[in-house]
C-alpha cells in the first residue's frame, strides 16, 4: 500500500536545505549532485582513520570531497551522544540524506528534520539489506539489481521506499564496475526523490514482508576460495570480491589473488582417467588463461592474477616465471579436495 509523504511544498528546489551523511567513494557523486542542486548546510562523515604503509590519518572520500567543495564537514565518532542532537538541530536542515554513512542514527535524530532522513541504498529492497549489497548480488548470481531511496526508520534498511531504479547485472561484471554504475544511479535517484519532496508529491511504499535478504559485510577470510565449489560459483565470487577484499587461493607457490575468472569447458585430458580432483593446473587456454580444475568436474580459466607483494599481471606472464606443468597440483586442502 502506497502512502503520500505528508510534506508541505516549499519554494524552489535550491531552497531545500540538506545535511549529507556518507563516507566512502560510493557516496561522493550523491554529495556532488546534491550540492549542485540544493543547499547543503553540513556534511557528516566517519572520522579519519590510519591507513597505508605509513599508517597516516586519512579522511574518508566524502570528507576529502567536502573539503574540496568548501562545505562544512564534521566527523563525530558516534551520533549517540545527546549533544549531537543539539548540534544537528542548529543547522536547521529540512532533510538529512544518508548514503553509506556507516554510523547508526538514533531515533531522536531520525525524527529531527522536517522531511525525515532519506537513504540511498544500492539494491532493490527488501533484497540485500545491509552493508554489502553490491557484492552479495553478484556473488548470488542475481541478474538484476538497482538502487532505492527510502525514508529511514530504526530497523536496518527497513524503511518505506520512495523511489527505485533497476539495472541488469552483466554476466562477468565486477563489484567495482557495478559500484561505479550504481553510485551514479543513486545520485540521480536522490535528486528525483528530493524534487518530489519539494513539490509535495513524494509517495512511500512499505517494503514487502517476503523476499527479505541480508548482505553482511565481506570478511577477508571469506574471500579465500574453496575450489571444491563449481567454477560457476567461483566465477561469481571472484567478480563479487573484485576489487576488495580480492578473492584468493593459497598455492605451493604463494598466495594468488584472482582478478578475473570464468567457467570454461575443459576435457581434463592431462589428468589420469577417473582421477579428476579440484586444484590442478590443466594448462593454458587459447587466450593465455590459466585453467584450474574445480568441484563438480568443472574448470575455471584465470586471465589476470596478482601474486603476493607484486603487481597484477596476466596469468600467462606469471606462468612464464614459475615451474608449473599441466597436470600438476597447484592448490592443496583446505582450498581443494578437503574432507
Amino acid at each position: 500500500m502506497t502512502k503520500e509523504l505528508q510534506t508541505e511544498p516549499i519554494k524552489p528546489a535550491d531552497s531545500l536545505s540538506v545535511i549529507f551523511m556518507g563516507s566512502p567513494a560510493f557516496s561522493v557523486p550523491s554529495l556532488q549532485r546534491l550540492a549542485d542542486r540544493y543547499s547543503v548546510k553540513a556534511v557528516y562523515t566517519q572520522p579519519p582513520r590510519k591507513s597505508g604503509r605509513g599508517m597516516k590519518l586519512r579522511q574518508t572520500d566524502v570528507g576529502a570531497a567536502a573539503e574540496k567543495m568548501g562545505l562544512p564537514c564534521f566527523w563525530p565518532e558516534t551520533l549517540k551522544d545527546p549533544a549531537m542532537f543539539e548540534e544537528l538541530a542548529t543547522h536547521g536542515a529540512d532533510v538529512f540524506v544518508v548514503v553509506a554513512y556507516g554510523l547508526l542514527l538514533p531515533q531522536a535524530i531520525l525524527a529531527l528534520p522536517k522531511f525525515g532522513c532519506v537513504n540511498g541504498h544500492a539494491s532493490l529492497l527488501p533484497r540485500w539489506r545491509g552493508a554489502a549489497p553490491i557484492q552479495r548480488a553478484i556473488e548470488a548470481g542475481d541478474r538484476k539489481t538497482g538502487v532505492c531511496t527510502m525514508l529511514m526508520e530504526k530497523g536496518l534498511d527497513t524503511g518505506p521506499v520512495l523511489d527505485r531504479c533497476e539495472t541488469d547485472i552483466p554476466a562477468n561484471i565486477t563489484a567495482g564496475q557495478l559500484h561505479d554504475r550504481l553510485c551514479l544511479m543513486t545520485a540521480d535517484l536522490l535528486c528525483t526523490t528530493l524534487d518530489k519532496i519539494v513539490a509535495g508529491t513524494a509517495i512511500t511504499t512499505p517494503q514487502a514482508g517476503d523476499g527479505v535478504v541480508y548482505a553482511p559485510k565481506i570478511s577477508t577470510e571469506e574471500a579465500r576460495l574453496d575450489l571444491t565449489l563449481t567454477a560457476g560459483h567461483l566465477q561469481s565470487k571472484i567478480n563479487a570480491f573484485n576489487p576488495s577484499p580480492g578473492a584468493f587461493i593459497e598455492t605451493g607457490l604463494g598466495r594468488l589473488k584472482l582478478l578475473s575468472g570464468q567457467s570454461v569447458a575443459e576435457t581434463h585430458s592431462v589428468l589420469p582417467s577417473g582421477c579428476f580432483l579440484p586444484g590442478y593446473f590443466l594448462g593454458l587456454s587459447a587466450s593465455g588463461g590459466l585453467i584450474l580444475s574445480c568441484g563438480g568436474q568443472t574448470a575455471l580459466e584465470i586471465n589476470r592474477l596478482q601474486p603476493a607483494g607484486k603487481q597484477a599481471m596476466a596469468a600467462r606472464d606469471w606462468l612464464n616465471g614459475v615451474q608449473l606443468s599441466p597436470g600438476q597440483q597447484l592448490v592443496t586442502p583446505p582450498e581443494a579436495g578437503s574432507t
